[in-house]
């Protein structure tokens, strides 16, 4: 039997732009506990999509780059009778946004020979844009989940 379910903790907006986002992808990036690093990492590609996209706000390509990697239904395994399942469930927006921060994250990561703030800034463009590989990801995920919706009355 599971234990209560765990508080939701209460993020304190970053100094920067006072924004509860930019402060979860912050700790997202962070490494290791080193969070000045992350800081400079996430603050350097925010400055970076401002010298690439002029017309809108940074912020505002930030929340729109993060939006549209948002998935919207996603895969749960569910056993039943001996078989395993691959249930397509609605994700909350909580989730849905924890996903789009570490997908942007990992992708970012997986790239190489630049430094990582030219890295997550160029992965966050794409993502601005609808193309890169997170929402190659996310669009991977909707189809999953599309084929498998037979077995969404197995959903719980």
């Amino acid at each position: 039997m599971r234990r209560r379910r765990a508080d939701k903790r209460i993020v304190v907006a970053d100094p920067k732009y006072n924004s509860e986002l930019v402060s979860r992808f912050i700790s997202v990036v962070m490494q290791s506990g080193k969070k000045m690093a992350a800081e400079k990492i996430v603050y350097g590609a925010i400055e970076i999509l401002q010298e690439k996209i002029t017309e809108e706000a940074p912020l505002k390509v930030f929340g729109k780059a993060i939006d549209s990697v948002r998935p919207r239904v996603e895969l749960k395994a569910r056993r039943v009778g001996g078989a395993t399942y691959q249930v397509p469930v609605d994700v909350s927006p909580l989730r849905g946004t924890s996903l789009a921060l570490r997908w942007i994250r990992d992708y970012a990561r997986k790239k190489k020979g630049k430094p990582m703030m030219n890295k997550l800034a160029d992965e966050l463009l794409a993502a601005y844009k609808q193309e890169g590989a997170a929402i190659k990801k996310r669009d991977e995920t909707h189809k999953m989940a599309e084929a498998n919706k037979a077995y969404s009355h197995f959903r719980w």
